[in-house]
């Protein structure tokens, strides 16, 4: 489904400048603030994680953040 475009001198008829809409790069990175913890995990659940992230092409450690966030707001919600 490749076609190709084939352009032309004719004229493109009434054109508009579009004002700059997009925010800046350093408004595109949401920042949360962290905690760097030390976890011990069964090794089952680490396996489970990295097979996981591989197919996703992710980290598996941002996959157990997730998780871990999920469960927090689901329950902060109910308390």
């Amino acid at each position: 489904m490749k076609t190709k475009t084939k352009y032309t001198e004719e004229p493109m008829g009434d054109l508009r400048i579009v004002k700059d809409f997009l925010p800046p790069p350093d408004k595109l990175v949401l920042k949360e603030d962290n905690v760097k913890v030390t976890l011990s995990l069964k090794k089952t659940s680490i396996t489970f994680f990295k097979k996981q992230a591989k197919t996703q092409k992710t980290s598996y450690q941002k996959m157990i953040r997730e998780v871990v966030d999920w469960y927090a707001s689901h329950y902060q919600k109910s308390a």
